[in-house]
Parts: C-alpha cells; structure tokens; sequence
C-alpha cells in the first residue's frame, strides 16, 4: 500500500518505520513545512537506525504536502494530543484534494472522547479507524511490536480488513485485534491510562504510611506483586509520573466523567497524590535541614520525566527547581539527554548550574538528589561523593538503591517508604 504518515510524534516515527519495513510504501509528510530530518527528531537509537536504513532503500521518503500522489492508499494521523487543531487543518487540506473517495484514514492521537469524530466530520465519505497510540519511549518499537493485542476503533467489518491487510506483517492472526467502535476505543484508551496512574498513585500512598509505621514499602511491594491477581507493573514508589500523554490522558479522563455529569473521585486523587508525590523529595530535604536551605548547593540527577527520553514535560524537575530557588538554594544539574530541554525552559541563572559530566554535579553539593532512574544512575562511585560533597546525603527518588549499603558507604540516605 501507499501510505501517508503524518506527524512528528513517536508514533509517527515509529509507524513510518515499520510499514516501509513491512514492504509498503510510506510518505512521512512534512506538513508543517518545516526542514527537518525526522530521524534525528528521536533518542531511541533503534528507531533512528530503522528509519535511515528505509530512507536510504527507498521505502519510507519524506515529502511535502502539495507533492503527495492522488492515489494514496491510506492517510495516519499521528499528531500529539495537544495538535488538534492542527489535525484538523490536514483534514480540510485533504478535503480540497482531488483524490478518488473513501479511503483509509486513522487517527492514533488521542484528543479525547470524540476526537476522531471531529476529523470524520470534515472527511465524511472516507473509512474511519482509531488505533490507540501506546508506544512507550525509552522502547518505542517493541512497545508496539510486542503487543499480544491491538485496539482498533472501527465501525464495519470492511474497514476492518484494510487494517488487517495494513498490518499483516506485524499482526498476521485474526485474534489479534480487538474490534469496537471508535468511540469506545478512544474511552479504552484514557481508561488504561487512568488505571496505570491509579496504580502509581496507590504504591505512592502506601510508601507514605509505611513511613510513619516503620514498614519497608519494598517489601510490600514484593508481596503484591507475587500475587497473580495484582502482578508488580506500575507498582514502583516513587515521585510521581509524568510525560505528556499519560499526563494528558489522565486529564481528559477526569473532564470526560465530569462532563457525563459524574464526578470522579478516584481520578482526581489520582492526580492530587500524583502532584503532592513530586515534591516528596524537596519536603525530605527542607526536613533534613531544619528549613535551612538558602545558600546550600543541591545536586540532582535526571531531570527528563522518565529514562531514555529527552522530556521533561511534566516531570518532577520542575516543582524541584521552583521550591528550592524559592528557599535561595543554588543546583547543580546532570541529565543524559535533557539539558538542553531545561536550558531552553530556564534560561541561563545563577542559581542553576547546567553539568555535562555526571559527577561534576556533585562538587562542593550538601545533598544529592536523584529524580530519573537512567541506568548510569544505578552503579554509583561512592568515594567521589563522600570525597567530593560538601554533606553526603543521598535522596533517592526512585528508590534505587539498597539502604544499608549505601549508609555503610558513609553516606546518609533517605529513599520513599524505605526505613
């Protein structure tokens, strides 16, 4: 088939590089006219490989929307959740086109309930389908490829087929795709993600009281995540999630109930636990030292909201920056891959030092802060930091290190829910 992707998304790239692989020929549009190499647009080394390799073989080129062919098969939308007006746009664009109707038009954004909807609208003749966009970065094609099941929004038994013969080589069986309408796919989507943010919330709550009785929560969570019933996914204390779409999903979740005429408590505790939890380890260390902080260097490690990615939308870097500037504290502040992300935000201070170096954030530092678990994180060289601190206190935001071992190192440490 002939397809269209359009988008800058993880899901576009990773979509434009597994449909040229699967032999079709893909158009990744450049419909913001803007001169860009889309795979120099992403961390993961894995997709950037895949997508140079079918750019370089001629099955996934990168066009202008004007020089699109009539005879497209199938048009992706992969835009963000936060591009509905631009999707719409696209879709009055194709409106206007000569090309011979219906054809195939999925949407993978997730704009919320009727999101498509509004897109079948404007292209009203055309074969309609939602796929959930579920790629997960930091593991952006097997996210996908691994999946046992995938999702499809659509409303007649035809439409169905096309998307099985687009997939085929990803998921040749029949069982594979779960069919239903567009609609109820799209509440699916927000559903899962409120059920996962449930689930972080919940292990975050009860890192809060295994504080106060004196029980380690990683042996709680040991214990839950032993019984099949529960398992240990999305069972990891913490502070907090982040990234922008589950943020965003978990948000139009809660505004779709109350727009129902319900009202969701479980969600908005979801999302209020969620929030108090980022600024869990600024409350550890204004505790520490009595309210003390102003003029105290503060190193942290991470700020992107997750490892292996270069965001930090609605990552717990950003209540930290806020409370400590505001008790006159000074950063130092490493991260593999979202530095220049933070330095586009904040701009250059005084009181925020940006470290290339891993350990250079930590000289001269009374206490240091892990907010991402990167893997360089987890092996730490325990000399530099008791050498180098001005004060060794470690708190671990992700709780990944072992308590004793790091306090026999002659540190101090304080992790969530750990004794």
């Amino acid at each position: 088939m002939k397809i269209v992707v359009f988008g800058k998304t993880l899901y576009a790239g990773v979509m434009s590089a597994l449909l040229a692989e699967s032999g079709h020929q893909v158009y990744w549009c450049d419909h913001l006219a803007e001169d860009l190499n889309f795979e120099d647009h992403f961390e993961d080394h894995l997709l950037k490989v895949m997508l140079i390799k079918q750019k370089r073989i001629g099955f996934l080129r990168q066009c202008d929307f004007d020089c699109l062919d009539t005879d497209i098969d199938a048009y992706w939308f992969c835009l963000g959740a936060y591009e509905e007006q631009q999707a719409i746009r696209l879709a009055q664009r194709l409106q206007q086109r000569h090309i011979i109707h219906p054809k195939l038009m999925i949407n993978t954004a997730t704009f919320g309930l009727y999101g498509t909807a509004q897109l079948q609208d404007i292209l009203n003749q055309d074969e309609w389908v939602y796929l959930p966009d579920n790629i997960r970065e930091g593991k952006a094609l097997s996210s996908f490829t691994d999946a046992e099941q995938l999702v499809v929004g659509c409303d007649c038994q035809q439409t169905l087929s096309k998307v099985q013969e687009l997939l085929r080589a990803l998921f040749p069986q029949p069982q594979q795709y779960i069919c239903m309408p567009i609609l109820d796919a799209e509440f699916s989507k927000l559903s899962v993600s409120g059920m996962l943010g449930a689930r972080i919330s919940f292990i975050n709550d009860l890192a809060t009281v295994a504080e106060k009785i004196g029980v380690d929560i990683q042996h709680v969570r040991a214990s839950m995540a032993a019984d099949p019933r529960i398992g240990g996914n999305y069972l990891f204390p913490g502070i907090g999630f982040g990234g922008e779409n589950f943020s965003h999903d978990i948000l139009t979740l809660t505004r779709a109930v109350a727009d129902a005429g319900g009202r969701s408590r479980l969600l908005e505790q979801v999302w209020q636990i969620n929030e108090e939890q980022k600024e869990l380890l600024f409350r550890k260390l204004w505790a520490y030292f009595h309210g003390e902080l102003n003029g105290k260097t503060i190193a942290i490690w991470g700020a992107a909201y997750k490892e292996n990615t270069a965001s930090i939308h609605q990552s717990a870097i950003h209540p930290m920056l806020a409370a400590l500037w505001a008790q006159g504290a000074v950063i130092r502040l490493h991260d593999p891959a979202a530095l220049q992300s933070i330095a586009s935000m904040y701009g250059e201070r005084e009181d925020l030092i940006l470290c290339e170096q891993q350990y250079d954030a930590i000289s001269d530092a009374h206490a240091l802060c892990v907010l991402t678990p990167w893997r360089q994180y987890w092996s730490l060289d325990y000399r530099q930091l008791v050498n180098r601190m001005q004060h060794p206190l470690l708190l671990d935001g992700r709780n990944m290190y072992h308590p004793e071992y790091v306090k026999n190192q002659g540190l101090a440490y304080i992790g969530v829910g750990r004794q």
